[in-house]
């Protein structure tokens, strides 16, 4: 077996998360026994990861029914999800059958919801291949897809069986992309684990240093002449500190709380993650979604981080602390001024508005968080006047 770390998830039905190199040859195991068919999930970006993965499925005896499905947001539709239902009648698919989903957070969310869904469950192992998905999307058994009035609002808590962290899909991964989860990374950091921050902050220029230089081995040519000049180095081991961090921090919030049901008053359960996410989301939807999910929430934490100083939960070297990070991996901290009322209208179709009363997760101070219910729409305006630009 392969150096890795196991991260339990000690939920309703327990799993472990699997971080390390070299590990796709052990997926099988995640499958457990009884499995006969496979649905292999997967965006047509990463037919030569799909390839090598249905290898490994087909070797261990395994029907492997591959369904290629679009990149990013677009395979979040009703649509898609309705195609891969067909496609799993079609081939006969049972409740002792199972669905891989690999790739990208969008591609582990419409995999996961496809497999709650289908025949009210089978088994699912997610594969995530973005920094992204690994410390997020593919962690804590929330399964999804968007419609045209917001992110996520059709949806399942829907747990793995297990996931699969390789660090190794990370070599092709594009830079833009990488430095997108790093915010999902850096809101662990503010919300539970400093040590996070101290780590990004030391290594910041490694983490987005260029490595146009480097050849990347068992990939298609054509994949590493597209993302040339453009990948991140994926050996780093403070990327797989990074990872496995913030790997930890969800598990924890998840295991005490995977339905978002011990959120009351002030007090924060896994809605804890959601923080930066309110704005973040309506800045998505505002943008069609081609803002990457992580450059909308780093946007949405130095709102939140200046809401939470002007409400006097938060200090002021904390709240800068959080622009200073966020723009020092290279992401974005501003957004346009002029669009606020339009935002906040989106932010009240919001999954955490109660009713028409908005909700925000603030920091008391680092690592402490707390529910701010129904601000007033002047504080609200002021403190986007810290990301107005």
């Amino acid at each position: 077996m392969p150096d890795l770390t196991r991260i339990a998830v000690r939920a309703e039905r327990p799993y472990e998360v699997l971080v390390g190199h070299g590990l796709i040859e052990h997926l099988t195991g995640l499958l457990g026994d009884g499995v006969q068919r496979v649905a292999l999930i997967h965006p047509p970006t990463l037919i030569a990861l799909a390839t090598d993965v249905e290898r490994v499925l087909s070797g261990a005896g395994l029907e492997v029914t591959r369904i290629d499905v679009p990149d990013a947001e677009a395979a979040k539709t009703a649509a898609v999800a309705a195609r891969c239902w067909s496609v799993l009648g079609t081939a006969g698919f049972t409740r002792s059958d199972a669905v891989v989903g690999l790739g990208g957070g969008s591609t582990t969310d419409l995999a996961g919801f496809v497999a709650a869904t289908w025949l009210r469950g089978v088994r699912l192992v997610t594969v995530p291949t973005s920094v992204l998905a690994m410390v997020d999307a593919a962690v804590g058994g929330k399964t999804g897809i968007n419609t045209p009035e917001g992110k996520n609002l059709v949806g399942a808590f829907y747990e793995p069986v297990g996931v699969l962290c390789d660090l190794d899909t990370l070599r092709t991964l594009p830079a833009d992309d990488f430095r997108a989860g790093l915010a999902e990374v850096i809101k662990c950091g503010f919300i539970a684990d400093p040590q996070i921050l101290t780590l990004v902050e030391d290594h910041s220029d490694k983490l987005v240093e260029d490595h146009s230089d480097k050849l990347v081995e068992d990939h298609s040519d054509k994949l590493v002449e597209e993302h040339a000049g453009d990948l991140i180095e994926a050996d780093l081991p403070v990327v797989r500190e990074l990872v496995e961090r913030a790997i930890t921090v969800k598990a924890a919030v998840v295991s005490g709380d995977l339905r978002e049901s011990t959120s009351v008053g002030t007090r924060v359960g896994r809605e804890l993650l959601n923080y930066g996410h309110t704005l973040g989301h309506a800045i998505e939807r505002r943008e069609g979604y081609r803002w990457r999910h992580g450059e909308a929430i780093s946007v949405g934490m130095v709102f939140v981080a200046e809401l939470s100083r002007l409400t006097g939960h938060l200090d002021q070297a904390t709240a800068d602390r959080h622009a200073r990070i966020l723009s020092g991996v290279g992401l974005p901290i501003s957004y346009p001024a002029d669009v606020f009322d339009e935002l906040v209208a989106t932010m009240a179709l919001d999954k955490k508005t109660r009713g028409s009363t908005l909700r925000f997760v603030i920091l008391d101070r680092l690592a402490s968080a707390s529910i701010l219910s129904g601000p007033e729409p002047e504080l609200l305006r002021a403190a986007y006047e810290a990301v107005a630009s």
